[in-house]
């Protein structure tokens, strides 16, 4: 599996997944449908706010190129700490992929950030995604009360973190001499 900064030729892919509420799943709230043009305006044009939130997406893909979904995370260089997310198209669920890119994505800022902890919130009922997050070696740290509208109702989240002294080194990526 591999992981890699989304490009303009992955645009029809995000826009046909993120709009289908049957990929991203009963626990994605709906916030709202995005256009190709949408994703070519965002492509563009990256936020002013990348100055003090360094957000990041990755589309997620097999050995043989093979796009099967996105992992994202947004630092909070002030505070020192990420938050991301992630989802797969439905067949390719249960299969280790999202514990493999959470785990990557993991590794890079504390290989190459000060960030003190790591961190993400699923929905309650989320025990895939929490399972997910459990063997990434992250802590569920509690409740967080009407964390995200989703199909018209407030929904509770867990959240999830890993602190950089719980990481120790990483799981995935290669050490460098």
């Amino acid at each position: 599996m591999n992981l890699r900064a989304w490009e303009r030729e992955d645009i029809d892919f995000l826009a046909e997944h993120r709009n289908d509420i049957n990929c991203m799943g009963e626990y994605w709230p709906i916030i709202r449908q995005y256009s190709k043009s949408d994703y070519q305006k965002v492509f563009d044009n990256p936020s002013n706010l990348q100055i003090l939130l360094e957000a990041k997406t990755f589309v997620i893909q097999k050995k043989d190129g093979t796009r099967i979904g996105e992992i994202h995370h947004y630092l909070d260089i002030t505070h020192h700490w990420m938050e991301l997310g992630y989802w797969l198209v439905p067949s390719e669920r249960k299969k280790g992929y999202a514990t493999e890119a959470v785990q990557l994505i993991v590794d890079y800022p504390f290989l190459s950030k000060e960030l003190v902890r790591v961190q993400a919130i699923t929905d309650v009922r989320n025990f895939a995604s929490q399972r997910v997050l459990e063997k990434a070696g992250f802590t569920k740290e509690g409740i967080v009360r009407k964390s995200a509208f989703t199909r018209g109702e407030w929904k509770d989240g867990c959240l999830f973190s890993i602190l950089r002294e719980e990481w120790k080194e990483p799981k995935i990526l290669t050490k460098t001499i």
